[in-house]
């Protein structure tokens, strides 16, 4: 059966009601991706919470809108009505946790909110700590050139020789993380759109892409980290992607920009963990301790 839509709003959005015990919580996944990849994730969530994983406008089934950070909340709190989850906790995984950042802000009676890796791209050179700024200003143009060829290659159509390897792809990641190949191929077929020709093109569409990017480019985080009036956990990755590896040093500057950052914010509220050994697949490679550091951090804050 395919997964229903909440058409109250002003995009459609798709969710999974992968049911549970109350409380409530919505799962978030990250760009360029939907809910089926949260799938384990949810799964090992659901033995505590009611979990409902959404498609992100733009992504999956769900309906296309611009992307506009406040829309796209309320996009979250239609489907929360809609659907009569009582002060859902939220859980963001990249994409998903700058939103669930941003909940946390928007949102004092939220019982938690955690932000898996959450945070935007570096764009810019003083994000980078300890980098000579030309150093970091050329690797983040020779960064953004890669991020660009990607974007372009996505935006083509889909021959069914570059599915087909597409698909081999996502088996082999799959298994490098010991999970079920049929799970991601699944969860990356929810984002083709088919083509009268035969091909296929993938969601995000090419102009959400650029704006996505844009988005999470122009966003600071910080004063929704200090401003949040809900219990706020922030996991961060500690290791390099193997895709980020000739960019080592950029990644390396970022997370300790960010962890300096972080650092001088004041609020009680706000938690931080850096998770050893934790790239920014995190959901992938850890689903089991995960789902443990969020209920841990959900049921002391309830009992806070």
């Amino acid at each position: 059966m395919p997964d229903p839509l909440v058409s109250s709003g002003r995009v459609p959005i798709a969710y999974r009601d992968f049911g549970g015990s109350a409380p409530s919580l919505l799962l978030l996944h990250g760009a360029g991706g939907n809910l089926a990849q949260l799938t384990t994730l949810a799964e090992e969530l659901r033995q505590a919470y009611r979990v409902v994983a959404v498609d992100l406008r733009g992504h999956g089934r769900s309906g296309d809108g611009p992307w506009r950070w406040d829309e796209v909340l309320d996009d979250l709190a239609v489907v929360a009505d809609a659907l009569g989850l009582d002060r859902p906790a939220v859980v963001g995984v990249s994409l998903g946790g700058m939103l669930a950042a941003l909940w946390a802000q928007r949102h004092p009676e939220c019982p938690g909110a955690v932000s898996l890796d959450g945070n935007p791209p570096p764009s810019r050179p003083e994000q980078l700590a300890g980098m000579d700024p030309g150093q970091a200003a050329t690797a983040l143009a020779e960064l953004r050139a890669v991020f660009d060829g990607m974007a372009a290659g996505m935006a083509e159509p889909l021959t069914a020789e570059r599915l087909a390897a597409a698909l081999a792809g996502q088996r082999a990641t799959a298994r490098r993380y010991g999970a079920d190949p049929a799970d991601w191929v699944a969860a990356f077929e929810r984002n083709l759109v088919p083509c009268d020709d035969g091909r296929n093109l993938l969601r995000p569409d090419p102009e959400l892409t650029v704006r996505l990017r844009e988005a999470m480019g122009s966003l600071d985080l910080v004063p929704a980290y200090r401003d949040a009036r809900c219990p706020l956990l922030l996991v961060l990755a500690t290791e390099d992607l193997p895709e980020q590896a000739p960019f080592s040093e950029v990644y390396a500057a970022y997370r300790r920009a960010v962890r300096e950052r972080l650092d001088a914010v004041d609020n009680p509220r706000l938690r931080v963990l850096e998770l050893a050994g934790a790239s920014h697949a995190m959901v992938a490679e850890r689903p089991a301790e995960l789902a443990a550091i969020v209920s841990d951090f959900l049921t002391e804050a309830a009992h806070g």
